[in-house]
């Protein structure tokens, strides 16, 4: 048994506690509260900070670390063509390892206990099971043309087959079809059959940008254009991604929805009947330049919402509390109402709404006794003690990019007094070799003829 004591506690479900403890035995949250009631235990004394939850990024891609910095100024299209180009020509199952490990290390340094990753290569898992973190991995899947059905789900059983056996209490898998201008239909419905039948979690990227509405419900622009070069026949596929996903039966499966930049009410209405969540990306929206998505309204429709910081390759940063501002902005901005969205809401969507989205809101995502002991401590010396009265708005508003104090998932400390517990010996050299050679393919192939 272990207690740690701060300045704040927030459990989320509940208001803040001022100069609060939190008691940790077997990896179990067993006490919240006042000191005067709290058991006797060996105390930490985190000083001037406040300790919340673990923050829960409810979508990333952890392997695409490496090309962080690299992909700026692209269209929708030609970002995913380079990154598809530099993928195959310069990764390698070893480099893909290695950009999930610094990915990983960066989110524990930024209070991210779990992550809801989407990953192609496979390497995530191991690289989750070796730092300790929380998780689920999901494997992405393609197949545009429906010639390649029996291929595409061929393999993802294969590769589902040995993921499961690695599985444990904190990382489990699923399967992530990938996005309507990669997935064709009849791919949609199988998997979603078969993610049904082995009780896998699903997440699917959709109505993340004009490109792909213009592919699905007018069968025309750059990713028709692009499929009909193959020679994969294009056509009108529904009034809208999501009315899509609707009409094929995956909704049934209950996948978590990626982006949703491109929601109508109606939509929102079926999203909330089918009782999908969403992990909502603000800053990968932005600087793609997709939009904002309707948070508001989803949030009204009582649709399960995460956030997310997406890979690096769009994002630069992965920093769920930074996410949880932008979003405020954004909503704001959207608006306009300096009211559209709280702190507190935002900070919900960071921990609880997270947890909630991916099915795990009864381990994770607030701080109560039983749950799971997955929870971050940040400095607060943005202000001196006396200065903060709202606790939830300073982390929010104020605090930037902090490097956590403490980190912990199921009660192991995975980062103490702001340094990781564990560290990956090389890594960043190794980061900085991969990205070199990642940043001479990409330079060299903008420059060709």
């Amino acid at each position: 048994m272990h207690s740690y004591t701060a300045r704040w506690i927030i459990p989320i479900s509940s208001p803040p506690i001022e100069n609060g403890v939190i008691t940790v035995d077997g990896g179990l949250i067993s006490y919240v509260g006042p000191p005067a009631a709290a058991p006797s235990a060996p105390c930490s004394d985190l000083g001037h900070a406040a300790l919340l939850p673990g923050l829960v990024n409810s979508h990333s891609h952890l392997e695409l670390t490496a090309f962080r910095g690299l992909l700026h100024n692209l269209s929708f299209r030609d970002w995913i063509v380079t990154l598809q180009r530099a993928k195959q020509a310069v990764m390698t199952p070893a480099r893909f390892l290695d950009s999930a490990r610094a990915g990983i290390e960066e989110g524990l340094l930024a209070g991210t206990t779990c992550f809801a990753d989407t990953c192609d290569s496979g390497v995530v898992l191991e690289a989750m099971r070796e730092a300790g973190v929380r998780g689920i991995m999901y494997q992405e899947l393609f197949g545009p043309d429906p010639a390649q059905l029996d291929v595409s789900m061929a393999g993802v059983r294969d590769k589902m087959r040995a993921h499961r056996e690695c599985e444990t209490p904190l990382v489990r898998v699923g399967v992530s079809p990938h996005a309507p201008y990669t997935v064709s239909d009849v791919l949609f419905a199988a998997v979603a059959e078969y993610a049904r039948a082995e009780r896998l979690p699903m997440a699917i990227h959709i109505a993340e940008s004009a490109a792909e509405q213009e592919l699905v419900t007018r069968a025309s622009g750059v990713f028709a254009d692009a499929l009909r070069a193959r020679g994969i026949d294009v056509m009108v596929r529904a009034r809208s991604p999501i009315a899509l996903l609707g009409a094929l039966g995956v909704l049934d499966a209950r996948p978590l929805l990626i982006h949703c930049v491109r929601a109508d009410a109606a939509d929102i209405a079926l999203v909330a009947e089918h009782g999908c969540s969403v992990a909502y990306c603000p800053a990968s929206n932005a600087i793609l330049g997709h939009g904002i998505a309707p948070l508001i309204e989803m949030l009204n429709a009582h649709i399960a919402v995460g956030l997310g910081s997406d890979s690096v390759a769009s994002n630069d940063i992965m920093d769920i509390l930074g996410e949880a501002r932008l979003a405020i902005i954004a909503q704001r901005a959207r608006a306009p109402r300096a009211d559209t969205l709280s702190a507190d809401t935002a900070l919900h969507l960071a921990t609880l709404g997270g947890a909630t989205a991916l099915g795990i809101a009864d381990r994770v995502g607030s701080l109560e006794i039983g749950k799971e002991a997955d929870f971050a401590a940040f400095p607060l010396d943005v202000a001196p003690a006396a200065e903060i009265s709202d606790p939830i708005a300073a982390l929010v508003d104020s605090l930037g990019r902090r490097r956590a104090r403490l980190v912990t998932v199921a009660g192991r400390e995975l980062v103490r007094d702001g340094w990781l517990v564990r560290q990956e010996s090389g890594l960043g050299e190794r980061i900085a070799v991969t990205a070199a050679a990642l940043a001479t393919f990409i330079g060299g192939t903008a420059s060709a003829p």
